[in-house]
């Protein structure tokens, strides 16, 4: 099903998506769709608005860019800082096509901390404008059963524009769920 809008959508690019996942596998920093299966676009005023009236999780998928994280530690070694929108959470490279077993739980764990475990708990995906990583951890969060799944395509750079605070963000540590998830 995927398949078929990402030929139809992006004609010519169909080759960096997953056939079977419709996940977007390389190029994450290229135009995306209007939509993501299993969410709901949103704006700047929409953010604000489930922000204040829905307390709604703010997850931001940016990738970290370094050299990702210590195996040991957990802490990930970032040759560059990153600004997000204020009260989020970075849960770093969870927008990737393809996710280990680590990562994949890495991301589960986090979002069920986040949301306390309601699963209908509103919850933000973004990253920036033009970026695949967002459109796919929304994408794994609505298969993993979160029932309010916003998208935010315009992501920080949005925000910025359209003159929200940003506040330094620090990535979540994977060694807090390779205790808890083994």
């Amino acid at each position: 099903m995927y398949a078929a809008f990402a030929t139809a959508a992006f004609a010519g690019d169909e080759n960096h998506f997953d056939p079977v996942t419709g996940f977007r596998i390389e190029r994450y920093r290229a135009p995306t769709p209007d939509a993501v299966p299993g969410a709901t676009t949103i704006s700047v005023d929409d953010v604000r608005r489930l922000m204040r009236d829905e307390k709604a999780v703010l997850v931001d998928a940016m990738p970290a860019e370094g050299a990702g994280f210590d195996p040991k530690s957990g802490a990930w070694r970032l040759s560059k800082s990153r600004e997000h929108i204020p009260g989020s959470s970075w849960l770093p490279d969870v927008g990737k096509g393809t996710l280990s077993p680590e990562m994949d739980t890495y991301f589960r764990l986090n979002l069920d901390r986040l949301t306390q475990g309601d699963r209908t708990r509103a919850l933000i995906i973004y990253c920036l404008a033009d970026c695949w990583m967002g459109w796919n951890a929304a994408k794994r969060a609505a298969a993993y059963g979160y029932t309010h799944v916003y998208w935010f395509p315009g992501g920080t750079d949005d925000w910025r524009d359209w003159e929200g605070p940003l506040e330094n963000a620090t990535p979540v540590p994977v060694i807090a769920q390779r205790r808890e998830g083994g």
